[in-house]
């Protein structure tokens, strides 16, 4: 799933010529960027759900299906940052709509689809489209919002964003059980019309005193390097790591993500400054979300193939199993903040992790039988587990490096959750390699392993009065 509340992080802090009013387009700003943010984020679920249908209607083999869903996070994940700097350097509301347009295009692109190959390239452009939206959504209402309102703008558009990542797969779900699979995709083409015409009345924004470099090198290595692990990863599912092919990309893929690191280590402008990892605090909250979330989204990404495929769900049925953890994580949030200011982070850090993985447990039992005694009480578990961890963890991360670089840090932790779902997808295929009945019980049973890693993760790296 997408993180809808964790995307507040990707808010850049204050500068430039930002126009701080509540004044001309403030609502403009905030409407376009909740539409905007929500094709992302239900696009991100509901693709899942329908996966199965895909793989029925296109041929398509277990590894195909997973580049359906890499394809997409590949450039989101990697390009994210650039896409927040670009917003600051092009103009906002220009980088917010150039984005929507990509998305739109490549939407279409996905719905005439006719081979596994086209819809995988064409969720790769998604992609890029997404890595521009997602960070401009939120740059539009940081600038047309005064420091006083601005909190209560973005807790309105998370608010409707969780939404409608829970309902967005239910409906998606529905398209594809009365309609077909390929409305999933148009549907985004008129909420992107609507999302254009809604944010022309937002007067522009930039930070015209940003004078400072693009990180193309940076980014171009990171999204080798990705695409070189994840390829190898999903090749390995079926070949075995012995294979050639896998052992290449493996080895390309590492060597571009080293190269990184050095290009980081020298270039004036990173677009990931390796100076914030000397904060103890940084590097563990962002472990901890590397290792919760991969965790989590090799769950998830199982979950539907074993509803839809063994136990027979239907696709509406499968979507709506997950609204329980939607409704959950949306109602706990706020309790979870109170837990922050009564215990600090490394608490509710140590003990979400936990009962997450005791939720991924109950999933690795056979889910044979009632919903409500089967998988009702291992969404509910998961969700508890998720939402203890939300606040204090991007609040962990905001405070642990300096104030007038937060916005930057939070973007990087918001792009590690995604490289975390990356990772997850193209690791299910060799944590499955067998039969889908049993698949689900041991992708359940590394998710609680990571979850439990990522609470040892805090309890070690982040002090207690964080």
């Amino acid at each position: 799933m997408s993180r809808p509340l964790r995307g507040r992080a990707i808010v850049p802090a204050p500068a430039g010529n930002r126009q701080h009013t509540d004044g001309s387009g403030s609502r403009a700003a905030l409407i376009s960027a909740i539409l905007g943010s929500s094709m992302v984020f239900i696009d991100g679920t509901v693709v899942n759900v329908a996966l199965p249908i895909l793989r029925q209607k296109l041929g398509a083999t277990v590894g195909e299906a997973q580049w359906i869903v890499e394809s997409y996070m590949l450039f989101l994940a990697s390009l994210l940052l650039v896409g927040g700097t670009l917003g600051d350097r092009w103009g906002r509301r220009f980088t917010f709509v150039l984005g929507t347009v990509i998305f739109a295009a490549a939407s279409a692109a996905c719905g005439v689809a006719t081979s596994v190959l086209f819809l995988i390239v064409a969720r790769g452009v998604q992609g890029i489209g997404a890595a521009l939206l997602v960070p401009g959504s939120l740059a539009l209402i940081s600038a047309r919002y005064s420091k006083e309102t601005r909190g209560r703008a973005i807790g309105t558009w998370a608010a409707f964003t969780s939404m409608a990542a829970g309902i967005g797969p239910i409906i998606g779900g529905w398209l594809v059980q009365e309609i077909s699979w390929r409305w999933i995709f148009y549907i985004n083409i008129p909420l992107a019309a609507l999302v254009i015409a809604i944010v022309r009345k937002v007067p522009e924004s930039r930070n015209e005193q940003e004078s400072a470099g693009i990180d193309w090198i940076g980014a171009a290595l990171v999204t080798a390097g990705l695409f070189g692990l994840v390829y190898g990863l999903v090749e390995a599912g079926s070949k075995g790591f012995s294979d050639i092919r896998v052992i290449s990309a493996l080895a390309l893929g590492t060597a571009a993500l080293v190269a990184f690191i050095i290009e980081e280590r020298r270039c004036p402008h990173p677009m990931v400054p390796l100076s914030f990892f000397r904060s103890r605090a940084f590097t563990g909250v962002n472990v901890l979300t590397l290792f919760l979330y991969c965790g989590m989204s090799a769950t998830m990404f199982v979950l539907p193939f074993n509803l839809i495929e063994v136990h027979g769900y239907s696709v509406v049925e499968a979507a709506s199993a997950f609204l329980p953890f939607v409704i959950g994580m949306f109602l706990l949030s706020r309790w979870a903040g109170g837990l922050l200011d009564k215990y600090g982070a490394r608490l509710p850090l140590t003990v979400g992790p936990t009962v997450a993985a005791a939720g991924f447990l109950l999933f690795a039992r056979s889910l044979e039988g009632s919903y409500w005694l089967s998988v009702f009480p291992a969404v509910i578990v998961m969700s508890v587990g998720m939402a203890t961890c939300v606040a204090p963890l991007t609040a962990t991360v905001m405070m642990s490096v300096d104030e007038s670089r937060a916005g930057l840090a939070s973007g990087i932790n918001n792009a590690v959750s995604r490289l975390a779902s990356l990772l997850a997808v193209a690791i299910v295929g060799v944590v499955v390699a067998g039969p889908i009945e049993t698949g689900l019980a041991r992708v359940a049973w590394m998710s609680a392993a990571l979850a439990i890693a990522a609470g040892g993760s805090a309890m070690v790296m982040i002090d207690k009065r964080n």
